[in-house]
């Protein structure tokens, strides 16, 4: 079979002005870039009327879920079986391009395209999200040298620096001095889980990403009171500036020709995890399904989609995807990589709790319908598929095994028909916690009810953080609980369905611009750094202007 990118380059794409039109999107609210790539523009009163599906996982592993590949597939599935649908992602990260994943646009024959280009710089957003980013760590540096009218406490700054890429040289850093500013230690976030990211994506039009802008948090004054961004001259306006195109959600297609929006990238280990408000605003003006996604398992992405995104935006999904493999469950159930291709019932079912548990939280936490996508592989037995269609029907829910990567939308029909289904069922989205509860409540809640934790211990940098924020009234704000993706636990140890276990949070962040309180779990860092072998090795540009290695 062809490689990702070979399929990808190979593919006979659209003009994005014809993918527009499937939208009912005029010219005058496309802002074209190039032949195959567009932003959009939409008018603040349009109705968001489509079925909203969101596409989650089970704890990731070594084997690959393909999460991103079955939300394409069930939208190519969507538009096979009649239905107007339309994509909403996110962008990829550099960090995690040139590190890990070597790409993030799905997959085989369910990827979204032109490839490379949204895999390297896309229209640029991240870029101006970096640079929104430290020109806001400059003005405040600039402010302190200038003589520090605001009386910032060099020692209580919580504002950093960021760039889209993993470098572990960055985590801790020591800046100024000898002339070139006040000497202080300092750190990089990854652009994904900066708090511009983090602005854009919520902010609902120019006047709301102003208004969260002024609110970032940059650091303390020598009284202990917050110092904001609005505090400093010149600040916001200057950001917004920058984000002024990077706020517009971005237009593409799949292989197949279905309209997907692109737009924005937080991590959702140490993020929230979601697309922009934006661009799910708009998939649900234009078209009858929206299907978007939440990064990583339901545990982090799913959880911080419905309990601090949806609360941002007014919207509820209509049903829940959750993607599992048989591979993954048997590693989840202890079996070995090199043996995976081997039919093991017994990995498969002490491997099986994991998935259980993503649905009960979904259909008993969030009261949503859940319907299970398997990504089928040619070594999965029939006694493995029955036994895993079986044990999800016990949950009171439906798995369907796909063939989106081998067989695009083909493959996604019988996942797209029970998605429909799944769509016509009442509900009403339901949280773990109330935004009223303490901070220490609605984070005990998450690691109680979605984690399955006994309860949570908090380390006295975090008890004091806590703290400050509820006294100064802050403390009504949803919780984004930073740690490890591999498992529902804090330990990326535990696999399965982990129980005996307490969450540790060590570091409590306010992000007043954001809107919510960050609790950092674990030895979660918020700069990764690269492995042994980065995907950067394999990745290279050849005489004609092709590029290899993305998958």
């Amino acid at each position: 079979m062809l490689s990702d990118i070979e399929i990808a380059e190979s593919a006979k794409l659209q003009d994005i002005r014809e993918i527009a039109k499937k939208l009912r999107l005029t010219e005058n609210e496309l802002e074209l870039y190039g032949k195959y790539k567009a932003k959009i523009s939409l008018p603040k009163d349009a109705k968001r009327n489509a079925k909203l599906v969101l596409v989650t996982a089970i704890n990731p592993t070594s084997s690959g879920e393909g999460k991103t590949t079955v939300s394409i597939g069930l939208a190519d599935g969507l538009s096979k079986i009649g239905k107007s649908a339309c994509l909403a992602l996110r962008e990829p990260s550099l960090g995690p391009v040139f590190g890990i994943k070597g790409g993030a646009a799905g997959g085989g024959y369910a990827q979204v395209v032109p490839m490379a280009e949204i895999n390297l710089h896309f229209t640029g957003d991240l870029h101006a999200i970096t640079t929104a980013n430290n020109l806001l760590c400059a003005l405040m540096d600039n402010h302190i040298f200038r003589g520090n009218a605001l009386d910032i406490d060099v020692d209580n700054i919580y504002f950093h620096r960021c760039m889209d890429m993993n470098e572990r040289q960055l985590i801790n850093v020591t800046i100024g001095g000898k002339g070139r500013g006040v000497e202080r230690e300092d750190h990089f976030d990854i652009t994904a889980a900066s708090e511009i990211m983090a602005v854009l994506c919520l902010a609902t039009d120019i006047e709301d990403l102003k208004k969260r802008l002024g609110n970032i948090i940059v650091g303390l004054n020598k009284s202990g009171d917050y110092v904001r961004a609005k505090d400093i001259p010149g600040a916001v306006g200057s950001m917004a500036v920058l984000l002024k195109d990077a706020m517009k959600p971005n237009l593409v297609q799949t292989l197949e020709g279905t309209p997907a929006i692109i737009h924005g990238g937080p991590f959702a280990n140490i993020a929230h995890g979601c697309n922009s408000v934006q661009a799910t605003y708009a998939a649900m003006s234009l078209a009858d399904y929206a299907v978007t996604e939440a990064g990583f398992g339901a545990d982090l992405g799913a959880e911080k989609f419905l309990d601090t995104k949806c609360r941002a935006a007014g919207i509820e999904p209509n049903c829940v995807v959750i993607v599992a493999t048989v591979k993954a469950l048997k590693l989840h159930g202890g079996a070995q990589k090199e043996t995976l291709a081997e039919e093991n019932l017994d990995a498969l079912q002490k491997g099986m709790p994991n998935l259980l548990k993503h649905i009960e939280n979904v259909k008993n936490v969030y009261k949503k319908p859940v319907v299970v996508a398997m990504n089928r592989f040619f070594t999965d037995t029939k006694a493995e598929t029955d036994y895993v269609i079986q044990a999800v029907k016990e949950a009171g829910s439906v798995a369907v095994f796909t063939d989106v990567f081998l067989k695009g939308g083909e493959g996604g029909k019988e996942l797209a028909e029970e998605v429909v289904k799944a769509c016509e069922i009442p509900s009403k989205l339901c949280h773990p916690y109330e935004l009223e509860q303490s901070i220490k409540e609605k984070i005990e809640n998450v690691a109680k009810k979605i984690y399955g934790a006994d309860g949570v211990d908090f380390l006295e940098e975090a008890e004091a953080k806590i703290k400050t924020i509820e006294e100064k009234g802050m403390g009504n704000l949803p919780v984004i609980i930073a740690k490890t993706q591999y498992s529902l636990s804090d330990n990326a140890e535990l696999l399965g369905r982990p129980t005996g276990f307490r969450v540790t949070i060590r570091d409590v962040v306010l992000k007043g611009g954001a809107g919510f309180i960050v609790a950092i779990s674990g030895k979660i860092m918020l700069m990764p750094g690269l492995g042994a072998h980065p995907a950067a090795e394999k990745i290279d540009l050849l005489a004609d202007g092709t590029i290899v290695g993305l998958s």
